[in-house]
């Protein structure tokens, strides 16, 4: 899911914490926008081993963080590359109606943490961190260090083709709808 608006969004918050970053998405297409727009690896699930190419880019380690926009078939695998004492951040399940379950015992064998990540709840529970965070990503945006990537623009009166876009997966970034 990195080359989604979350996903795209986390790469370039990532660069600007100094974090090294490997991308995953479906396609070839999808890993280019992931590089250009500061990914340092990328892996097309579609074409390779997700275990494997994440161990590989690794050397073998696993990642010390995975953001999680997808879910699905690939939550396991990837929850399975963990590093040792690794933070797994579930922020969504775009990839299916159903939430993927994880054997409970590979937090156990990796020492790892599952981390939800709801940003609403967060800003309800947390109002005086949340503002702290919204301020420091305007200062990000200000300084050009992060800018959202919009695949397209089309009118409201567009919604179903909006809709079909979308479940196409053909969407890289976000999809603005503007009432026009």
């Amino acid at each position: 899911g990195a080359a989604g608006g979350v996903g795209t969004a986390a790469i370039q918050i990532a660069k600007a914490v100094g974090a090294r970053v490997i991308a995953a998405a479906s396609t070839d297409e999808k890993c280019a926008l992931c590089r250009e727009i500061g990914a340092d690896e990328t892996i097309n699930y579609s074409k390779q081993d997700l275990r494997e190419a994440i161990k590989a880019a690794t050397g073998g380690k696993g990642p010390d963080v995975i953001y999680d926009p997808v879910g699905g078939d690939f939550a396991e695998p990837a929850f399975r590359s963990i590093a040792w004492r690794g933070r797994y951040l579930v922020v969504g399940f775009a990839a299916s109606p159903t939430v993927p379950s994880l054997p409970m015992n590979l937090p156990l064998l990796k020492g790892a943490s599952l981390v939800g990540v709801f940003w609403g709840a967060f800003a309800k529970n947390e109002p005086a961190a949340n503002a702290a965070m919204m301020a420091e990503l305007a200062h990000w945006y200000a300084e050009g260090k992060i800018k959202p990537v919009i695949d397209r623009t089309m009118p409201m009166s567009e919604l179903h083709a909006a809709y079909a876009h979308m479940g196409s997966r053909g969407v890289k970034g976000k999809l603005v709808l503007v009432n026009a």
